[in-house]
């Protein structure tokens, strides 16, 4: 990552950490996962494909995350897309790339619908969902909540459990579970009104891959793509993995230059 120090602006009372490089349209916006940061992995790898190719690209930290202020206690859905929201209308111009990381990708999805109420919809260009984890604290979280979790919840506010990414445990809030049912969007009909690349793995232990696929269902009638990789995990930050992360933006890249997107 490059080692300059991260701008920041302010959202909501919070200094957002930014990173961003200028170039050629589409540019290509990072949304990482709940509880990551700008400076992973498959984010880098992002960033280097996109300057050797002349592309902008813009990367930030949620409130509470990496570089961020905030506590992330504090952080929400709607909170978390606002600064995005915040990031994207500061830092970019023309069309541009979601390209959404697990929780990111409930963000991207969120912030298409938000641009175009808002009359702004030529601004996508395309979305990139990696292992995309849309309204996950209502479908994936609260069904598998113990008694004793739910009893944490009322009682508490949060619940922790261990991380299998982190020595810090996950920390799941009443408000992030609340908050999370004001921004569903697997409500039945779901249009970007631009290509979408989804590249889910089939050995995910977090999101399982029949989740992207009631995604696709509700996208039925956008430009869609489901990539499965039979072997890949819920990082998919492997080699192979990587190289098709960098091949997928590109095919998206080129999509918008034929005039598709």
């Amino acid at each position: 990552m490059n080692e300059e120090k991260a701008e920041t602006i302010d959202v909501g009372g919070n200094a957002i950490a930014v990173r961003h490089r200028s170039g050629k349209a589409p540019g290509v916006v990072w949304l990482g996962g709940y509880k990551s940061d700008m400076a992973g992995t498959k984010a880098d790898t992002l960033d280097r494909w996109a300057a050797d190719n002349g592309h902008a690209f813009t990367r930030h930290d949620y409130s509470g995350h990496g570089e961020s202020g905030g506590r992330f206690e504090d952080g929400t859905i709607s909170r978390w897309l606002n600064e995005s929201l915040a990031v994207f209308e500061r830092f970019t111009d023309g069309p541009q790339i979601l390209v959404g990381s697990s929780m990111g990708g409930w963000i991207a999805l969120r912030m298409a619908q938000e641009l175009h109420k808002a009359g702004k919809g030529e601004r996508l260009a395309g979305m990139l969902l990696i292992a995309p984890a849309p309204d996950f604290t209502i479908e994936l979280m609260e069904p598998q909540l113990t008694e004793a979790q739910r009893r944490a919840l009322e009682e508490q506010g949060y619940f922790e459990e261990p991380s299998e990414y982190s020595d810090q445990p996950n920390v799941y809030t009443r408000a992030l579970l609340e908050d999370g049912r004001k921004n569903r969007v697997l409500t039945g009909h779901l249009e970007t009104h631009c290509p979408v690349h989804i590249l889910q793995g089939m050995a995910d232990p977090d999101v399982p891959h029949t989740h992207a696929q009631k995604l696709v269902d509700q996208l039925s009638s956008d430009d869609v793509t489901l990539t499965l990789i039979p072997d890949g995990d819920h990082r998919l930050s492997r080699p192979q993995d990587l190289e098709l992360l960098t091949r997928t933006a590109a095919g998206l890249v080129a999509l918008h230059g034929q005039g598709r997107a």
